[in-house]
């Protein structure tokens, strides 16, 4: 799909010059800054488009007329539907940022809880092996 990356790259151009027409019309150190960081931005998006459809033959699952919707999915992965894991990785999350905001001595006790749940919440399928040495 060539018009995806050509459209991020146009508005890159396009951010680039109204960068430079802002700074020229004595806009504020802050605004350049921003619209330059987002042409920047525009442009890292539409170089990894290229990028991407140079590398799949410019021809994406999009551009085939009679493409099936399955033609585009890729691996998914694998999500517990019965795990209680995520809950306690929230509720650490949420301990340490309240931490930032109370005191040093509850992000200690949410860095500690979420290293843990986290811990839980990756290896909860992971089974010991039980071979004799």
């Amino acid at each position: 799909m060539k018009t995806s990356w050509l459209l991020f790259i146009g508005l890159s151009i396009f951010y680039a010059i109204m960068t430079v027409i802002y700074w020229q019309l004595g806009g504020e150190p802050v605004g350049v800054t921003a619209i330059a960081l987002s042409g920047g931005l525009a442009l890292i998006i539409g170089f990894y488009l290229w990028f991407t459809a140079r590398r799949l033959g410019n021809v994406l699952p999009e551009d085939n007329l009679q493409g099936e919707i399955a033609d585009s999915a890729g691996e998914l992965g694998f999500y517990s539907p019965h795990s209680w894991w995520p809950l306690p990785v929230a509720l650490s999350a949420c301990t340490l940022g309240l931490g930032l905001i109370i005191g040093w001595w509850l992000v200690l006790i949410g860095v500690g809880s979420l290293l843990i749940s986290v811990l839980g919440l990756v290896l909860q399928y992971e089974r010991p092996s039980n071979t004799a040495h």
